[in-house]
């Protein structure tokens, strides 16, 4: 009787080790008090993770049995929406003081972006906007802004997007100061608004600046402390003058050995302009990495005056049903080979609550019931290698023997 229950014992543990035993690492949670929690993952997690969190998993013990939890991870990023507004051009005009292009839209309505289109592919010229519910009296909703097109062999460049804040009329009147007609091909009036996601500041440990006179460029590489997302980069970029660059941005995957030092392998991150019109504010798709390359072009011109940047990344959060709150759960991570898990309540996520209370991870742990060895060559193992010699003596004293007694 007694072996029967030692044997039951140890298939339980067997069947609960088999869930977990592909995990390398896992993380205690604590302060499970309800069905639906959210936790935000630590900062340490992501160098040890797969890069794209198919190895995240959550289990729950209960008494013999292991579940496995359900979850949505959720990338807190800004959220943009953009509603186009029907707006007709009524007229267009012209006096000494610039060209006028007046738009009316069937009700009242409250933009904040017009997008511009003009035929001309080179300008630099600035335009007022003004706002009115009769077609009579005219209020100010800004003046002297900047819209800028530059197209040659080295640059295809236009700032011609016109942001404000909220304006609420039925007629808008554009003027566009220009010493030759625009010719205006289209003006797209919208509204957007944008929620803000929640971000966290990344430190960087060094900012190291290289002009190349030879190539025309400056390179900055940037080592942050620790691998973290990353979403947002801002330059502190000052000239005398207006400028208007190619810029790039590239993230290291991963680094190799050399002669000269280590090296990193690179891909692309984000390709666009930096210029004086706007903001060297540049956004991109969250991604994990520890080092950062920013190239600028700069032509026959002279170098930007760089004198540092901000960096910072979307958290990542898991949201989580644990269907037993009194249960012991565990974060588990750490396996190469693990594919995305496939849960239900992704089809449900409108059910979920809006408000949910954090749970807290506990510190990184190595997995006791990780099983998973890697196994060295044979030539590598000494016990063989002891074992092959003795075999390569006894085989010669062999020979040898019975060669002396022929």
């Amino acid at each position: 009787m007694k072996i029967r229950l030692f044997a039951l014992l140890l298939l339980c543990a067997t069947i609960a080790n088999a869930q977990t035993n592909s995990f390398k690492f896992k993380r205690s949670i604590t302060g499970v008090n309800t069905i639906w929690h959210k936790m935000v993952l630590p900062d340490d997690l992501y160098k040890k993770a797969n890069a794209g969190f198919e190895d995240l998993r959550i289990f729950g013990i209960h008494g013999k049995d292991t579940t496995e939890v359900p979850y949505l991870l959720k990338q807190r990023g800004d959220q943009v929406t953009n509603k186009d507004i029907a707006f007709k051009q009524l007229n267009q005009s012209a006096n000494s003081n610039g060209y006028y292009y007046t738009f009316q839209s069937p009700e009242i309505n409250l933009i904040n972006q017009i997008k511009l289109a003009f035929k001309q592919e080179n300008f630099d010229w600035k335009v007022n906007l003004e706002g009115s519910n009769d077609n009579k009296e005219w209020f100010t909703i800004f003046t002297d802004y900047r819209i800028l097109s530059i197209k040659n062999n080295d640059t295809d460049y236009q700032f011609t997007t016109l942001n404000f804040p909220d304006a609420k009329y039925q007629y808008f009147r554009l003027a566009v100061k220009s010493p030759v007609q625009p010719e205006l091909l289209e003006a797209k009036i919208s509204k957007t608004d944008t929620i803000k996601g929640t971000y966290q500041d990344v430190k960087y440990q060094s900012f190291d600046l290289k002009n190349d006179v030879s190539k025309k460029e400056t390179v900055i590489d940037v080592t942050l402390v620790k691998p973290v997302p990353l979403s947002y980069l801002s330059l502190n970029a000052q000239s005398d003058f207006d400028f208007y660059r190619s810029i790039k941005i590239e993230y290291a995957t991963d680094s190799f050995k050399t002669d000269k030092g280590i090296q990193c392998n690179y891909a692309d991150l984000y390709e666009g302009t930096i210029s004086s019109l706007e903001r060297p504010v540049f956004n991109f798709a969250n991604t994990i990495t520890s080092r950062l390359k920013i190239t600028i072009q700069n032509n026959d011109n002279k170098p930007l005056h760089l004198s540092g940047l901000q960096l910072k990344g979307n958290i990542y959060e898991i949201i989580v049903r644990f269907d037993e709150p009194k249960d012991e759960y565990a974060l588990y991570y750490g396996n190469e080979k693990a594919i995305s898990p496939v849960y239900e309540i992704e089809k449900f996520e409108s059910k979920i609550p809006a408000e949910l209370t954090s749970v807290n991870i506990g510190k990184e742990e190595q997995n006791p019931a990780y099983s998973i060895k890697t196994e060295k060559p044979l030539f590598e193992n000494k016990a063989w290698l002891w074992v092959l010699m003795a075999l390569i003596i006894a085989l010669l004293g062999w020979f040898s023997f019975k060669m002396l007694r022929n």
